[in-house]
């Protein structure tokens, strides 16, 4: 995982306020970043996935993880998969806007990834975990974060058991870290219920908040404001 050539730091968006009904009304609106978080289990990857799959026209920023794929994850799209070594010889390259210990394995975001995305354009979606997502709020403080969750408690087990690759012991443990995880919801803009056999739903809520968003009289500005750091505690 490098820094692809030719990616540049991003520009400044330069907003006018507009004196005329024509200017108004065509006046541009901002990029936005937007932080899609949740426990372990909400379905954050369907959702990514699904948004894919209609094509959207946004910036997916791939993040990066120590664990061994899924039998459905392609490397480079669905995550950065990457050897612990690896990933902690990134960590000291600086390679990370952050990081964090999550399950017992590493995740980050690579720095190139967001140069890239918001020097794109285009809206930036990024998936991260809760303690990846109170980083992000430190570094972007104006993006836009929602909180996605299951319906219940029993749709969270069904999806963890529902992946083939985890024991009693590890459900048990994740399941224990949605109760801390679920203490941060008040922290976020937004909450989407992503309900089994409803995912576009919950994509469409979610498309729905970002096209509220650009209707804001008050665009956000979604600038970089610190340079990488680890997200802190291990989950």
């Amino acid at each position: 995982m490098s820094d692809p050539k030719g990616s540049q730091a991003p520009e400044s968006v330069s907003l006018k306020e507009p004196s005329t009904l024509e200017g108004l009304a065509q006046r541009p609106t901002r990029p936005l970043v937007v932080v899609i978080s949740g426990p372990s289990g909400a379905g954050k990857d369907s959702l990514i996935r699904r948004m894919k799959e209609l094509k959207v026209p946004f910036h997916f920023v791939v993040t990066a993880t120590s664990r061994p794929p899924r039998p459905d994850e392609v490397d480079g799209v669905d995550y950065h998969f990457l050897s612990r070594e690896r990933f902690e010889a990134g960590i000291r390259a600086g390679e990370f806007l952050e990081y964090a210990i999550v399950y017992g394995d590493y995740k980050g975001i690579p720095r190139w990834e967001i140069e890239n995305a918001l020097a794109s354009g285009k809206d930036v979606i990024l998936r991260v975990d809760v303690q990846g997502a109170a980083t992000l709020r430190r570094l972007i403080p104006d993006a836009v974060f929602i909180f996605v969750i299951p319906a219940s408690r029993e749709e969270l087990i069904e999806r963890l058991r529902a992946r083939g690759t985890e024991t009693v012991e590890s459900i048990a443990r994740r399941l224990q870290a949605v109760e801390e995880e679920l203490k941060h919801w008040a922290e976020f803009d937004y909450v989407v219920v992503n309900r089994d056999q409803q995912l576009d739903e919950a994509v469409n809520d979610i498309l729905a908040i970002i096209r509220a968003e650009h209707c804001r009289a008050h665009p956000r500005r979604a600038d970089l404001e610190r340079p990488a750091q680890a997200s802190g505690s291990e989950s």
